[in-house]
Protein backbone atom coordinates (compact mmCIF):
# COMPACT_ATOMS: atom_id res chain seq x y z
CA UNK A 1 0.00 0.00 0.00
CA UNK A 2 1.31 3.46 -0.91
CA UNK A 3 0.59 6.79 0.74
CA UNK A 4 -1.61 7.69 -2.21
CA UNK A 5 -3.75 4.55 -1.91
CA UNK A 6 -4.02 4.53 1.89
CA UNK A 7 -7.26 5.76 3.40
CA UNK A 8 -7.56 8.85 5.58
CA UNK A 9 -7.14 7.25 9.03
CA UNK A 10 -4.16 5.26 7.80
CA UNK A 11 -2.55 8.36 6.28
CA UNK A 12 -3.16 10.30 9.50
CA UNK A 13 -1.17 7.72 11.47
CA UNK A 14 1.61 6.96 8.97
CA UNK A 15 2.21 9.97 6.71
CA UNK A 16 4.72 11.64 9.06
CA UNK A 17 6.99 8.60 9.04
CA UNK A 18 10.16 9.15 7.04
CA UNK A 19 13.18 7.08 6.15
CA UNK A 20 15.18 10.18 5.33
CA UNK A 21 18.28 10.85 7.40
CA UNK A 22 19.60 14.16 8.68
CA UNK A 23 22.31 15.41 11.02
CA UNK A 24 20.75 17.88 13.45
CA UNK A 25 23.21 19.70 15.73
CA UNK A 26 20.85 19.53 18.73
CA UNK A 27 19.90 16.10 20.04
CA UNK A 28 16.57 15.06 18.50
CA UNK A 29 13.76 14.11 20.87
CA UNK A 30 12.68 10.57 20.05
CA UNK A 31 9.32 10.83 21.78
CA UNK A 32 8.12 7.37 20.87
CA UNK A 33 7.16 4.26 22.81
CA UNK A 34 8.88 1.91 20.37
CA UNK A 35 10.98 1.54 17.23
CA UNK A 36 10.42 -0.34 13.99
CA UNK A 37 12.54 -3.38 13.19
CA UNK A 38 13.96 -3.71 9.69
CA UNK A 39 12.97 -7.36 9.43
CA UNK A 40 12.37 -10.57 11.39
CA UNK A 41 16.06 -11.20 12.10
CA UNK A 42 16.62 -7.62 13.26
CA UNK A 43 14.02 -8.10 16.00
CA UNK A 44 15.50 -11.44 17.04
CA UNK A 45 19.00 -9.95 17.19
CA UNK A 46 17.82 -7.04 19.33
CA UNK A 47 16.18 -9.32 21.89
CA UNK A 48 19.12 -11.70 21.81
CA UNK A 49 21.95 -9.19 22.21
CA UNK A 50 20.28 -6.01 23.49
CA UNK A 51 21.85 -3.93 20.73
CA UNK A 52 19.92 -1.15 19.02
CA UNK A 53 16.53 0.18 20.08
CA UNK A 54 13.26 -1.67 20.34
CA UNK A 55 11.23 -0.07 23.15
CA UNK A 56 11.84 3.19 25.00
CA UNK A 57 11.60 1.51 28.41
CA UNK A 58 14.79 -0.40 27.54
CA UNK A 59 16.55 2.21 25.44
CA UNK A 60 16.02 5.39 23.44
CA UNK A 61 18.43 7.47 21.28
CA UNK A 62 17.68 10.70 23.16
CA UNK A 63 18.20 8.99 26.50
CA UNK A 64 21.36 7.31 25.23
CA UNK A 65 22.81 10.66 24.15
CA UNK A 66 22.28 12.08 27.65
CA UNK A 67 23.85 8.96 29.19
CA UNK A 68 27.00 9.32 27.11
CA UNK A 69 27.18 13.02 27.99
CA UNK A 70 26.82 12.49 31.75
CA UNK A 71 29.24 9.56 31.82
CA UNK A 72 31.83 11.76 30.13
CA UNK A 73 31.28 14.58 32.64
CA UNK A 74 31.88 12.18 35.55
CA UNK A 75 34.88 10.44 33.92
CA UNK A 76 32.86 7.21 33.91
CA UNK A 77 32.75 4.34 31.43
CA UNK A 78 28.98 4.34 30.95
CA UNK A 79 25.74 5.57 32.49
CA UNK A 80 22.08 4.67 32.85
CA UNK A 81 19.55 7.50 32.96
CA UNK A 82 16.43 6.88 35.07
CA UNK A 83 13.27 8.72 36.06
CA UNK A 84 14.46 10.42 39.27
CA UNK A 85 17.32 10.72 41.72
CA UNK A 86 15.57 8.31 44.05
CA UNK A 87 15.31 5.83 41.16
CA UNK A 88 19.06 6.23 40.59
CA UNK A 89 19.86 5.35 44.20
CA UNK A 90 17.57 2.31 44.34
CA UNK A 91 18.75 1.08 40.93
CA UNK A 92 22.40 1.37 41.97
CA UNK A 93 21.80 -0.46 45.26
CA UNK A 94 19.69 -3.23 43.71
CA UNK A 95 22.35 -3.69 41.06
CA UNK A 96 24.81 -4.82 43.73
CA UNK A 97 22.65 -6.10 46.61
CA UNK A 98 19.78 -8.52 47.18
CA UNK A 99 17.98 -10.41 49.92
CA UNK A 100 20.33 -11.38 52.74
CA UNK A 101 22.89 -8.72 51.83
CA UNK A 102 24.16 -5.72 53.79
CA UNK A 103 25.03 -2.09 53.00
CA UNK A 104 27.15 0.35 55.00
CA UNK A 105 26.23 4.00 54.65
CA UNK A 106 26.74 7.44 56.13
CA UNK A 107 24.36 8.88 58.70
CA UNK A 108 24.61 12.14 56.76
CA UNK A 109 22.45 11.18 53.78
CA UNK A 110 19.32 12.53 52.17
CA UNK A 111 16.23 11.56 54.15
CA UNK A 112 14.60 9.93 51.13
CA UNK A 113 17.60 7.61 50.78
CA UNK A 114 17.57 6.88 54.50
CA UNK A 115 13.87 6.00 54.32
CA UNK A 116 14.54 3.77 51.32
CA UNK A 117 17.13 1.83 53.32
CA UNK A 118 15.17 1.61 56.58
CA UNK A 119 11.63 1.13 55.27
CA UNK A 120 11.86 -0.43 51.81
CA UNK A 121 15.11 -2.32 51.31
CA UNK A 122 14.82 -3.71 54.84
CA UNK A 123 11.54 -5.37 53.79
CA UNK A 124 13.43 -6.97 50.89
CA UNK A 125 15.95 -8.47 53.31
CA UNK A 126 18.75 -5.92 52.82
CA UNK A 127 20.22 -4.63 56.09
CA UNK A 128 21.98 -1.31 56.61
CA UNK A 129 24.58 -0.06 59.08
CA UNK A 130 24.98 3.72 59.50
CA UNK A 131 28.33 5.42 60.15
CA UNK A 132 28.44 8.66 62.16
CA UNK A 133 32.14 9.51 61.77
CA UNK A 134 32.36 9.29 57.99
CA UNK A 135 35.95 10.61 57.98
CA UNK A 136 37.23 7.57 59.90
CA UNK A 137 38.17 4.71 57.53
CA UNK A 138 38.32 2.32 60.48
CA UNK A 139 34.66 3.01 61.30
CA UNK A 140 33.72 1.94 57.77
CA UNK A 141 36.06 -1.04 57.86
CA UNK A 142 34.67 -2.28 61.18
CA UNK A 143 31.10 -2.16 59.87
CA UNK A 144 31.80 -4.42 56.87
CA UNK A 145 30.47 -7.98 57.11
CA UNK A 146 31.00 -11.00 54.83
CA UNK A 147 27.65 -10.18 53.19
CA UNK A 148 28.32 -6.45 52.73
CA UNK A 149 27.82 -5.53 49.09
CA UNK A 150 28.45 -1.76 49.00
CA UNK A 151 29.51 1.35 50.86
CA UNK A 152 27.26 4.35 50.18
CA UNK A 153 27.76 8.03 50.99
CA UNK A 154 27.31 11.55 49.67
CA UNK A 155 30.33 13.48 48.45
CA UNK A 156 28.95 16.70 49.95
CA UNK A 157 26.19 16.07 52.45
CA UNK A 158 22.85 17.78 52.76
CA UNK A 159 22.54 19.80 54.88
CA UNK A 160 25.68 20.41 56.98
CA UNK A 161 28.21 20.16 54.13
CA UNK A 162 30.07 17.15 55.55
CA UNK A 163 32.72 16.18 52.96
CA UNK A 164 33.57 12.54 52.27
CA UNK A 165 37.25 11.55 52.06
CA UNK A 166 36.57 9.55 48.91
CA UNK A 167 40.08 8.19 48.39
CA UNK A 168 40.31 6.87 51.94
CA UNK A 169 36.86 5.24 51.95
CA UNK A 170 37.20 3.82 48.44
CA UNK A 171 40.41 2.14 49.62
CA UNK A 172 38.39 0.44 52.36
CA UNK A 173 35.83 -0.68 49.78
CA UNK A 174 38.59 -2.05 47.54
CA UNK A 175 39.98 -4.12 50.43
CA UNK A 176 36.61 -5.87 50.67
CA UNK A 177 36.17 -6.06 46.86
CA UNK A 178 32.92 -4.11 47.03
CA UNK A 179 31.98 -0.81 45.32
CA UNK A 180 31.89 2.60 46.93
CA UNK A 181 28.75 4.31 45.64
CA UNK A 182 28.82 8.11 45.91
CA UNK A 183 25.85 10.43 45.55
CA UNK A 184 27.49 13.44 43.90
CA UNK A 185 24.35 15.56 43.49
CA UNK A 186 25.44 18.50 45.62
CA UNK A 187 29.03 18.70 44.44
CA UNK A 188 28.29 18.07 40.72
CA UNK A 189 31.01 16.80 38.35
CA UNK A 190 32.07 20.39 37.76
CA UNK A 191 33.48 20.60 41.30
CA UNK A 192 34.27 16.94 42.01
CA UNK A 193 34.43 13.65 40.10
CA UNK A 194 34.42 10.80 42.64
CA UNK A 195 35.44 8.12 40.12
CA UNK A 196 38.75 9.94 39.69
CA UNK A 197 39.34 9.41 43.43
CA UNK A 198 38.47 5.71 43.53
CA UNK A 199 34.68 5.53 43.71
CA UNK A 200 33.17 2.71 41.65
CA UNK A 201 29.69 4.12 41.06
CA UNK A 202 28.31 7.67 41.10
CA UNK A 203 24.63 8.62 41.30
CA UNK A 204 22.88 11.94 40.81
CA UNK A 205 19.50 13.44 41.13
CA UNK A 206 19.61 14.94 37.65
CA UNK A 207 16.57 17.02 38.62
CA UNK A 208 18.96 19.31 40.50
CA UNK A 209 22.10 20.87 39.05
CA UNK A 210 22.39 18.71 35.94
CA UNK A 211 19.03 19.85 34.55
CA UNK A 212 19.36 23.10 36.48
CA UNK A 213 16.04 24.82 35.97
CA UNK A 214 13.66 22.99 38.29
CA UNK A 215 11.51 21.81 35.40
CA UNK A 216 12.04 18.04 35.09
CA UNK A 217 12.85 14.97 37.16
CA UNK A 218 15.63 12.54 36.38
CA UNK A 219 18.46 10.51 37.86
CA UNK A 220 21.62 8.86 36.60
CA UNK A 221 23.92 6.00 37.58
CA UNK A 222 27.51 6.20 36.31
CA UNK A 223 29.96 3.29 36.57
CA UNK A 224 33.75 3.26 36.43
CA UNK A 225 33.76 0.22 34.12
CA UNK A 226 36.37 -1.58 36.24
CA UNK A 227 34.37 -4.51 37.61
CA UNK A 228 36.80 -7.40 38.15
CA UNK A 229 35.07 -10.82 38.18
CA UNK A 230 38.19 -12.52 39.54
CA UNK A 231 38.42 -10.19 42.53
CA UNK A 232 34.80 -9.24 43.16
CA UNK A 233 32.87 -12.13 41.66
CA UNK A 234 32.22 -13.79 45.03
CA UNK A 235 30.40 -10.61 46.10
CA UNK A 236 28.39 -10.45 42.87
CA UNK A 237 27.34 -13.96 41.85
CA UNK A 238 24.48 -12.53 39.77
CA UNK A 239 27.10 -10.93 37.51
CA UNK A 240 29.41 -13.91 37.07
CA UNK A 241 27.05 -16.91 36.92
CA UNK A 242 25.35 -17.95 33.65
CA UNK A 243 21.99 -16.33 32.97
CA UNK A 244 18.61 -17.92 32.37
CA UNK A 245 18.20 -19.94 29.21
CA UNK A 246 21.90 -20.66 28.95
CA UNK A 247 22.81 -17.02 28.33
CA UNK A 248 26.47 -16.25 29.14
CA UNK A 249 27.03 -14.33 32.38
CA UNK A 250 26.80 -10.54 32.43
CA UNK A 251 30.54 -10.37 33.12
CA UNK A 252 31.30 -12.65 30.19
CA UNK A 253 29.25 -10.46 27.87
CA UNK A 254 30.25 -7.02 29.18
CA UNK A 255 33.55 -7.41 31.03
CA UNK A 256 34.40 -4.44 33.24
CA UNK A 257 31.06 -2.84 32.46
CA UNK A 258 29.10 -5.74 33.96
CA UNK A 259 27.56 -3.68 36.77
CA UNK A 260 26.19 -0.92 34.56
CA UNK A 261 25.03 -3.45 31.97
CA UNK A 262 23.10 -5.32 34.66
CA UNK A 263 21.54 -2.04 35.80
CA UNK A 264 20.49 -1.29 32.23
CA UNK A 265 19.23 -4.77 31.35
CA UNK A 266 17.82 -6.18 34.58
CA UNK A 267 17.11 -3.46 37.16
CA UNK A 268 16.02 -0.11 35.72
CA UNK A 269 13.65 -1.37 33.00
CA UNK A 270 12.14 -4.14 35.11
CA UNK A 271 11.38 -1.80 38.00
CA UNK A 272 9.98 0.73 35.53
CA UNK A 273 12.48 3.48 36.26
CA UNK A 274 12.92 4.56 32.64
CA UNK A 275 12.90 8.32 31.96
CA UNK A 276 10.89 10.28 29.42
CA UNK A 277 12.91 11.15 26.29
CA UNK A 278 11.72 14.74 26.70
CA UNK A 279 13.19 14.85 30.21
CA UNK A 280 16.40 13.29 28.90
CA UNK A 281 16.61 16.02 26.27
CA UNK A 282 16.16 18.77 28.88
CA UNK A 283 18.71 17.18 31.23
CA UNK A 284 21.17 17.04 28.35
CA UNK A 285 20.49 20.67 27.48
CA UNK A 286 20.97 21.67 31.11
CA UNK A 287 24.21 19.74 31.45
CA UNK A 288 25.70 21.78 28.60
CA UNK A 289 25.72 24.87 30.85
CA UNK A 290 26.46 23.06 34.14
CA UNK A 291 29.91 24.57 34.56
CA UNK A 292 28.75 28.13 33.92
CA UNK A 293 25.89 27.81 36.41
CA UNK A 294 27.77 26.04 39.20
CA UNK A 295 30.69 28.43 38.97
CA UNK A 296 28.32 31.40 39.40
CA UNK A 297 26.25 29.67 42.10
CA UNK A 298 29.36 28.72 44.08
CA UNK A 299 30.74 32.23 43.88
CA UNK A 300 27.42 33.69 45.03
CA UNK A 301 27.16 31.13 47.85
CA UNK A 302 30.58 31.99 49.22
CA UNK A 303 29.70 35.69 49.33
CA UNK A 304 26.35 34.98 50.97
CA UNK A 305 27.95 32.68 53.56
CA UNK A 306 30.65 35.23 54.39
CA UNK A 307 28.01 37.95 54.75
CA UNK A 308 25.78 35.80 56.97
CA UNK A 309 28.69 34.89 59.21
CA UNK A 310 29.13 38.56 60.07
CA UNK A 311 25.48 39.14 61.07
CA UNK A 312 24.42 39.45 64.72
CA UNK A 313 21.16 37.61 64.07
CA UNK A 314 23.04 34.56 62.82
CA UNK A 315 24.35 32.02 65.31
CA UNK A 316 26.35 29.86 62.88
CA UNK A 317 26.97 29.16 59.19
CA UNK A 318 27.74 25.60 58.00
CA UNK A 319 29.33 26.26 54.63
CA UNK A 320 32.37 24.20 53.69
CA UNK A 321 33.86 27.15 51.82
CA UNK A 322 34.44 28.95 55.13
CA UNK A 323 37.65 28.21 57.08
CA UNK A 324 35.48 27.78 60.18
CA UNK A 325 33.85 24.63 58.76
CA UNK A 326 35.43 21.44 60.22
CA UNK A 327 35.71 19.86 56.74
CA UNK A 328 37.20 22.91 55.04
CA UNK A 329 40.64 21.29 54.64
CA UNK A 330 39.08 18.17 53.09
CA UNK A 331 37.07 20.36 50.75
CA UNK A 332 40.24 22.10 49.59
CA UNK A 333 41.64 18.66 48.67
CA UNK A 334 38.62 17.54 46.65
CA UNK A 335 36.61 20.48 45.34
CA UNK A 336 37.87 22.47 42.36
CA UNK A 337 36.34 25.69 41.09
CA UNK A 338 34.19 26.45 44.14
CA UNK A 339 32.58 24.95 47.24
CA UNK A 340 29.05 24.35 46.02
CA UNK A 341 25.94 26.42 46.60
CA UNK A 342 23.90 24.56 49.23
CA UNK A 343 24.44 25.08 52.93
CA UNK A 344 22.70 25.80 56.23
CA UNK A 345 22.80 28.64 58.69
CA UNK A 346 21.15 28.99 62.09
CA UNK A 347 19.33 32.05 63.39
CA UNK A 348 19.58 33.05 67.04
CA UNK A 349 15.82 33.52 67.28
CA UNK A 350 15.05 29.83 66.83
CA UNK A 351 11.87 28.56 65.20
CA UNK A 352 10.06 31.92 65.28
CA UNK A 353 12.95 33.65 63.52
CA UNK A 354 13.09 30.88 60.92
CA UNK A 355 9.36 31.18 60.27
CA UNK A 356 9.64 34.93 59.86
CA UNK A 357 12.57 34.51 57.47
CA UNK A 358 10.87 32.11 55.04
CA UNK A 359 7.68 34.16 55.04
CA UNK A 360 9.37 37.50 54.39
CA UNK A 361 12.07 36.80 51.79
CA UNK A 362 11.22 37.97 48.28
CA UNK A 363 14.15 37.05 46.03
CA UNK A 364 14.56 33.64 47.69
CA UNK A 365 11.85 31.09 46.84
CA UNK A 366 10.43 28.93 49.63
CA UNK A 367 10.28 25.40 48.22
CA UNK A 368 11.66 21.86 48.55
CA UNK A 369 14.29 21.72 45.84
CA UNK A 370 18.00 22.43 45.36
CA UNK A 371 20.37 23.13 42.49
CA UNK A 372 18.01 25.54 40.75
CA UNK A 373 19.02 28.70 38.90
CA UNK A 374 16.79 30.42 41.46
CA UNK A 375 17.82 30.86 45.09
CA UNK A 376 15.75 28.70 47.42
CA UNK A 377 15.17 28.38 51.16
CA UNK A 378 13.73 25.60 53.33
CA UNK A 379 13.41 24.88 57.05
CA UNK A 380 14.88 21.35 57.42
CA UNK A 381 13.61 20.73 60.94
CA UNK A 382 9.96 20.78 59.91
CA UNK A 383 10.37 19.44 56.36
CA UNK A 384 13.24 17.32 55.04
CA UNK A 385 14.41 16.22 58.52
CA UNK A 386 11.02 16.09 60.24
CA UNK A 387 11.14 12.29 60.60
CA UNK A 388 14.43 12.40 62.47
CA UNK A 389 14.47 12.50 66.25
CA UNK A 390 15.53 15.70 68.01
CA UNK A 391 18.80 14.01 68.97
CA UNK A 392 19.43 12.95 65.36
CA UNK A 393 18.71 16.44 64.08
CA UNK A 394 21.12 17.91 66.60
CA UNK A 395 23.82 15.46 65.47
CA UNK A 396 23.29 16.64 61.89
CA UNK A 397 23.39 20.32 62.81
CA UNK A 398 19.66 20.86 62.24
CA UNK A 399 18.25 23.01 65.03
CA UNK A 400 14.98 24.97 65.37
CA UNK A 401 16.54 28.09 63.84
CA UNK A 402 18.39 26.29 61.05
CA UNK A 403 17.58 27.15 57.43
CA UNK A 404 18.92 25.59 54.24
CA UNK A 405 19.82 27.78 51.30
CA UNK A 406 20.35 26.76 47.70
CA UNK A 407 21.98 29.75 46.03
CA UNK A 408 21.09 30.56 42.43
CA UNK A 409 22.53 32.72 39.68
CA UNK A 410 20.84 36.03 40.60
CA UNK A 411 22.91 39.17 41.08
CA UNK A 412 24.65 38.90 44.43
CA UNK A 413 23.62 42.44 45.41
CA UNK A 414 19.95 41.47 45.17
CA UNK A 415 20.46 38.35 47.27
CA UNK A 416 22.30 40.24 50.00
CA UNK A 417 19.70 43.00 49.96
CA UNK A 418 16.89 40.48 50.43
CA UNK A 419 18.74 38.83 53.32
CA UNK A 420 19.60 42.15 54.95
CA UNK A 421 16.00 43.34 54.89
CA UNK A 422 14.76 40.21 56.66
CA UNK A 423 17.66 39.83 59.09
CA UNK A 424 17.46 43.46 60.20
CA UNK A 425 13.97 42.70 61.43
CA UNK A 426 15.15 39.45 63.02
CA UNK A 427 17.98 41.22 64.85
CA UNK A 428 15.54 43.78 66.25
CA UNK A 429 13.22 40.98 67.41
CA UNK A 430 16.08 39.20 69.22
CA UNK A 431 17.22 42.46 70.80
Amino acid sequence: MTEETARFATRAVHAARSRETAAPRATPIYLTAGFEFDDFDHAADHFGTGTGFGYTRTGNPTVRAAERQLAALESGADAVLVASGQAAVVTALLTVAGAGDHIVTSTHIYEGTRGLLLDNLARLGIETTFIDDIQDPQAWRAAIRPNTRALFAESLANARNDVLDIAAISAVADEAAIPLIVDNTLATPFLLRPIEHGAAIVVHSASKFLAGHGSVLGGVIIDDGRFDPEKAGHNAPHLVLPGRGGLPSVAARHGGRARIAYARESVAPRFGASPSPLNAFLIGQGAETLGLRVERQSRNALEVAQWLQAQDAVESVDYVGLPSHPDHATALRYLEGGFGSIFTFTLRGGLDAARQFVEQVQVFTHMTHIGDVRSLVLHPGTTSHAQRSEQERELLGVRPGTLRLSIGIEDIEDLISDLARVLDAAREAVA
